[in-house]
């Protein structure tokens, strides 16, 4: 929860360090260990620069100052994809073969 009140704290002061470090997850891992997973290293870098501030506001708020931090890489979320048009009607030709026919027969504008 603090995590997501920091983010939109984050996004009121800087919006370009926090679209860097909105697809942060914080899992708990032990009772004292947080696992902090990230999706490029260039991401991290970014979030190098408010995790000082973040992780010091957190273990105040948690009385507990013996947390430690590990880094993971997360690739799942390595890749945020927009959903143009044409990428859904292509998913759904992809399920029914006639809409490719009826594509290139009535020559859709997906732009």
């Amino acid at each position: 929860m603090e995590w997501n009140l920091f983010l939109k704290q984050l996004q009121k002061k800087n919006t370009i360090v926090f679209n860097a470090v909105k697809t942060f997850k914080m899992v708990k891992s032990d009772e004292h260990q947080i696992t902090v997973l990230f999706p490029s290293d260039s991401a991290k870098a970014e979030f190098d620069k408010i995790s000082r501030e973040f992780f010091n506001h957190f273990k105040t708020k948690v009385h507990n100052f013996s947390i430690e931090i590990l880094y993971q890489r997360d690739i799942e979320n390595l890749k945020i994809e927009v959903m143009t048009k044409r990428k859904i009607f292509e998913k759904f030709a992809e399920k029914n073969p006639l809409l490719k026919d009826l594509d290139d027969l009535m020559r859709f504008d997906l732009t």
